[in-house]
């Protein structure tokens, strides 16, 4: 069965619409949706390249496709037919461009549709019994094929997106200290060349003071 259904604007992660009642069968919901959460951070920050992806997470499975710069996701129970969940994500994708897509590039606040609860609902009723005529032949149709996307676990993408911020981390981190030691370098050669010169320029001042004190004397 569909479990959980978010969408998201890739360039940022910002979340744009979410089913409301997903995730009331759900145990332990809020684990999965951070989950979820960490993986349209990850897409926003380009560490995975597939339009489409099968993501397993214990009893789940994430299924999600990229269109437009928006993310469709969905959560299904393992043994829910991937092609299915493709096919629930490409009704949404469609009817989501359709109603929303002049506004998803200037949304400013998570979940400026969230109205759009109405029609993961409804669709997500279509989608839920896999034995009924219209899913048992969308199942057959050979038109629409799944068997090319790639299945990963969770702890594999969330970790490649875990170390690449820790890589970045450490960059930020390298060039912040880098910056500081250049300008405690700059000091302290600033500081020599004051010790250095400071005599010269005291016996210098000394000299032209008492030369300046006897010509006006005289």
């Amino acid at each position: 069965m569909v479990k959980l259904t978010m969408i998201a604007r890739v360039t940022d992660g910002l979340p744009l619409a979410e089913g409301l009642d997903d995730s009331r069968d759900v145990p332990d919901a809020d684990y999965y949706k951070q989950q979820v959460k960490s993986l349209f951070k990850n897409l926003s920050m380009g560490h995975n390249e597939a339009s489409r992806m099968s993501i397993e997470s214990g009893p789940y499975i994430f299924h999600y496709i990229i269109e437009g710069r928006v993310c469709y996701l969905t959560m299904c129970d393992r043994p829910y037919p991937k092609k299915l969940a493709f096919q629930y994500l490409e009704d949404l994708k469609t009817e989501f461009e359709h109603v929303n897509g002049s506004q998803i590039e200037t949304a400013a606040r998570p979940y400026a549709f969230i109205k759009f609860d109405t029609f993961i609902q409804k669709t997500k009723k279509l989608y839920q019994d896999t034995r009924t005529q219209r899913n048992v032949a969308k199942l057959n149709d050979e038109l629409y094929e799944v068997h090319q996307i790639m299945t990963r676990n969770v702890q594999e993408v969330l970790g490649v997106g875990e170390k690449l911020d820790q890589v970045s981390q450490m960059s930020s981190r390298l060039t912040s200290e880098s910056r500081i030691y250049a300008d405690k370098a700059r000091d302290l050669n600033r500081q020599a060349l004051i010790r250095k010169w400071a005599p010269v320029a005291i016996v210098i001042g000394v000299v032209s003071l008492l030369f300046w004190a006897k010509n006006k004397i005289w």
